[in-house]
């Protein structure tokens, strides 16, 4: 089960005969799996990775740190679940160290993401602080190299 996973996470597109082969199975064997593993929620989605810019559409992402009170007999879930409700809010983690959560949101302009701060996250009770560092450029996300313009940089050598 891992191997596939394994193969799944590196590229989701390959064709299932191809899956099998690495796997050295049979194909209904791998479509069963997936099955399965789909309906158990271990895959949870399949997503492309998008270099939005190559298509001249504006973004603008900002990791939030944001310190909470936790809740009794809930802990940090319950304000979590909330904020990560919101459409504008793409990634939420549980964090260790100076702040308990970090949540990355996507807007248009930065005063869109601005406003999410100032009217959404900010007012939720138990939000006792945020910090908000705007993403200036993305070089690698999901292990993969976004503008990969990895040439061959050794000298030439010439008789």
């Amino acid at each position: 089960m891992k191997e596939l996973l394994d193969l799944l996470e590196k590229d989701c597109t390959q064709p299932l005969e191809q899956l099998a082969a690495l796997l050295r199975r049979s194909q209904d064997e791998v479509a069963a799996q997936i099955k399965q593993l789909e309906a158990e929620k271990v895959i949870v989605k399949y997503q492309p990775i998008i270099n939005w810019e190559q298509v001249g559409e504006d973004r603008v992402t900002a990791i939030i740190d944001v310190r909470i009170t936790p809740q009794r007999e809930v802990g940090f879930d319950a304000i979590a679940e909330r904020i990560c409700r919101f459409p504008e809010v793409v990634t939420l983690y549980l964090m260790s160290g100076a702040y308990d959560l970090s949540v990355m949101v996507e807007g248009h302009t930065l005063k869109e993401v601005s406003q999410f701060v100032a009217t959404k996250l900010s007012t939720i009770d138990g939000v006792i602080s945020t910090t908000t560092h705007f993403m200036l450029k993305r070089y690698k996300y999901a292990g993969v190299i976004i503008e990969d313009r990895e040439d061959d940089r050794r000298l030439v050598v010439s008789p």
